[in-house]
């Protein structure tokens, strides 16, 4: 590696602690500012009683480490994976996973490989935060705003500007690299125009669905319907259910209807969120065990988002890199934001780590990497919304029916998991997208996941849709 660099982190949430704690191993002495004022709570429930904050209304959604977060973490901070297990985060081995309904339940070889971890949100961070606070080469400094950015000026139609370090609201900052984790509302483009560089190239994908969530603890003995890891998610005709286990006996519920739709206005009250849970069986049956530990959260306004900071092919500024959600959010529901922000962080570090003096180079190879490793996750996500939001106005508000999209030579994300509830090939594909063990494509194109899954869906009468409630007792639940 070449000299050690003072590295300024706009942003102390996980993108931001992740890159600082890697930088700092690698060399580089790093300032992490965080506008909100973080203080590491004295344990994990203290860090989830305070986790709300309005900045970041996703912390207390439901989160899991997917396999490739989970890898990530065991190659690049073991000690951290360490103290996340110690903290109470739960390995969910793949056989937790698996529905009754699966023909073959036994392991197969690489099953190790697909294995997430549940745990709350605020646990990570908490981890994250004494990781931290414990690191000779990072210092965080809370309640601090990043306002602008400090840059020499480029050439007129030659090079860019080049940053050199942030203006907050307690002063300037010099520093030889700027890094922006400030997360999905960004405001880089507003410090890239003031500064007269050129804006990033960004992309949306309407994600168009609301959440509704509220923790839970297991009760102590209590008889369990299923693993206490098991994450379900349920895709029903006008909304969609999950169950997400966490650490320490902690359970997320939620309820995710179109943003649309505002029949579900109701479900941020206690009683309207639990009545429409109990029109689910497979709910019903976790309500029935657990208490509920906190309020009902609500969180809507989501889009698919990707930001590349290289337009054109050459980059907007040198100095400054992004990762996490100010690179790309996706909907919450595949849980791919800690391993997008993992990724990004790991690669921030071999980007700076070979081209440490070439200041253009560095933006180019990064971006590079974030169209290797993210940029399929974004494409997979927005195709995978697009179909579901079609299949749901039509059912709802009547919209025109979703085409078919059958492309040949390839299955889709719908069709793959109705077939993973009952071939054992079909279930590994879909569990090597979910837990982002490789791009999206490889698997969708994979011939034997094509046979495997279309041979299982031509079976007569062997899909059986999910039990849901009629209309009529939908709008019982919500106008308790």
């Amino acid at each position: 590696m070449g000299h050690a660099l003072d590295v300024v982190i706009a942003g102390g949430s996980a993108a931001g602690l992740f890159a600082g704690l890697l930088l700092a191993r690698a060399g580089h002495q790093v300032l992490v500012l965080e506008r909100d004022c973080l203080e590491p709570a004295p344990d994990v429930e203290s860090a989830a009683a305070s986790a709300f904050r309005p900045a970041a209304p996703q912390i207390v959604q439901p989160h899991i480490v997917m396999a490739r977060c989970r890898q990530l973490l065991i190659e690049h901070l073991p000690d951290v994976y360490a103290g996340l297990l110690a903290a109470g985060a739960a390995e969910a081995p793949l056989r937790t996973q698996m529905p009754d309904s699966l023909s073959d339940t036994a392991a197969w070889p690489g099953d190790e490989r697909l294995t997430p971890v549940m745990t709350r949100r605020s646990t990570v961070d908490w981890v994250l935060q004494r990781a931290a606070a414990a690191e000779p080469r990072v210092t965080v400094r809370s309640g601090v705003k990043v306002t602008g950015l400090l840059a020499a000026a480029g050439r007129p139609g030659g090079r860019p500007p080049h940053v050199t370090g942030v203006r907050t609201d307690r002063g300037d900052v010099p520093a030889d690299l700027v890094v922006d984790a400030t997360g999905g509302r960004s405001p880089i483009d507003d410090w890239l125009t003031q500064i007269g560089a050129r804006t990033t190239a960004t992309w949306r994908a309407e994600c168009g669905m609301a959440y509704f969530s509220r923790h839970y603890r297991v009760r102590p003995g209590a008889d369990l319907p299923a693993p206490l890891v098991t994450r379900i998610v349920v895709a029903l005709d006008e909304f969609l259910v999950g169950k997400w286990g966490g650490d320490n006996g902690a359970v997320q519920l939620v309820v995710a209807p179109l943003a649309a739709d505002h029949r579900f206005r109701t479900a941020r009250e206690p009683e309207v969120f639990t009545a429409v849970l109990r029109t689910i069986p497979a709910l019903a049956a976790w309500l029935d065990v657990m208490d509920p530990i906190t309020g009902v959260f609500p969180m809507a306004g989501l889009h698919n988002t990707l930001r590349r900071l290289v337009a054109d092919g050459a980059p907007v500024a040198t100095g400054l890199h992004a990762i996490g959600d100010s690179v790309c959010t996706t909907n919450p529901t595949l849980g791919r934001g800690l391993a997008l922000a993992l990724s990004g962080a790991a690669d921030l570090v071999d980007a700076i780590g070979e081209n440490a003096a070439d200041p253009a180079a560095q933006a180019l190879a990064l971006d590079h990497l974030v169209g290797a490793h993210v940029v399929p996750f974004y494409q997979d996500q927005a195709v995978i919304d697009a179909a579901r939001l079609a299949m749901m106005r039509h059912t709802i508000f009547g919209a025109a029916p979703p085409r078919p999209s059958q492309t040949p030579g390839r299955v889709t994300y719908s069709q793959l998991r109705a077939a993973a509830s009952l071939d054992p090939a079909a279930f590994r594909a879909l569990w090597k997208i979910n837990g982002m063990v490789c791009p999206p494509d490889e698997v969708y194109t994979d011939p034997t996941v094509i046979a495997c899954t279309q041979e299982t869906l031509s079976r007569p009468g062997t899909l059986r849709p999910a039990a849901q409630p009629a209309r009529e007792q939908l709008i019982a639940a919500l106008t308790r």
